[in-house]
């Protein structure tokens, strides 16, 4: 499936995937820190961002989505990648290492090891955001941004220190909120996603510690699943790159090799 993206570095290729709701720009704050040593590719996933929506027919779920990462893959001529996501792309990227079609997986905060009240939370919580998105007009978007604040109050569930987020982030995180044609979708199918089958090549899992979206506390069972401890990452919130890039983009090269 083609799907948008942007292609830097060289080396082993990292493949990149965003959260519900956002675009590649996600991963703009660690990029080049990775694209040193790696071949960085951020994916815009179907339906959001720039990429197309999933074919007629097709619904937006978890595997499905995994599906149209192997496939845009397998369109780039790129075997056994390894793939790091952060919240729903963290949990395809655990899916996606469950399969065994990835060399290493790197997690942040992934879905799918919620409670059942937690994921009742997180859904209600990113329904809101979605919709106050979609109501701001965007000369009020831009105040919103430009102002600590409005800042604050956008995305303080979702980032650690709003104040190091660009106004022009964040305006263009808004609009991809606002726009993402398989948001609702996706949400929807949140409430039958369970953590994946065991996986067959390595992963790493990384939890903010101050993850106010997936409650840190879910790290606990993603530990149990995996087998292994998972890394805190310090100072950081749900989307971490912008918290805290160098230690985001340690923890990436770290669980890609080195």
């Amino acid at each position: 499936m083609e799907l948008a993206f942007e292609r830097r570095g060289a080396g082993e290729p990292l493949i990149l995937l965003h959260g519900i709701g956002h675009h590649w720009q996600a991963w703009l704050p660690v990029m080049d820190r990775l694209a040193a040593s790696r071949d960085v590719i951020a994916v815009d996933l179907p339906g959001f961002g720039r990429s197309p929506g999933l074919p007629d027919g097709v619904p937006y779920t978890a595997e499905t989505l995994a599906d149209a990462v192997e496939s845009f893959c397998a369109l780039l001529g790129v075997r056994e990648p390894h793939v790091a996501g952060n919240s729903l792309g963290g949990y395809l990227a655990l899916e996606l290492a469950a399969r065994g079609t990835v060399k290493t997986a790197t997690a942040l905060s992934p879905a799918g090891f919620w409670a059942r009240s937690e994921l009742l939370y997180c859904q209600a919580v990113l329904r809101t955001m979605r919709a106050a998105a979609r109501s701001l007009p965007p000369e009020q978007a831009a105040q919103v941004a430009e102002s600590p604040a409005g800042r604050a109050l956008t995305v303080g569930l979702l980032v650690a220190h709003p104040s190091r987020m660009t106004p022009t982030a964040l305006l263009a995180a808004t609009q991809a909120l606002a726009d993402a044609t398989g948001f609702d979708e996706t949400l929807e199918s949140f409430t039958n996603v369970m953590p994946p089958a065991p996986p067959k090549t390595p992963v790493t899992i990384a939890w903010g510690e101050h993850d106010r979206l997936l409650l840190r506390r879910q790290a606990v069972r993603a530990a149990k699943w995996s087998g292994q401890r998972v890394k805190l990452l310090l100072g950081c919130g749900h989307v971490p790159m912008s918290d805290d890039p160098a230690l985001v983009a340690r923890v990436l090269l770290e669980g890609s090799g080195g």
